[in-house]
């Protein structure tokens, strides 16, 4: 199992906060998320595509930091 650590720096709420973990957690492979609203990062554990968890939070409304 692998874990992705992303900085998502323009999460400023929960509601930000509950749309990316809703997202991300439907993505396949992905067993856990958390989400660090004060530090704006999302780790994600599992085998999950990086690309896909990216795309993840793209669809939830939000970029992700190169």
């Amino acid at each position: 199992m692998g874990v992705i650590e992303l900085q998502v720096p323009d999460m400023t709420c929960e509601h930000c906060v509950r749309a990316v973990s809703a997202r991300v957690a439907d993505v396949a492979g992905v067993t856990a998320v958390e989400v660090d609203l004060p530090a704006r990062t999302v780790r994600v554990s599992g085998i999950a595509a990086p690309e896909r968890v990216r795309a993840a939070v793209a669809h939830a409304g939000h970029r992700v930091a190169p």
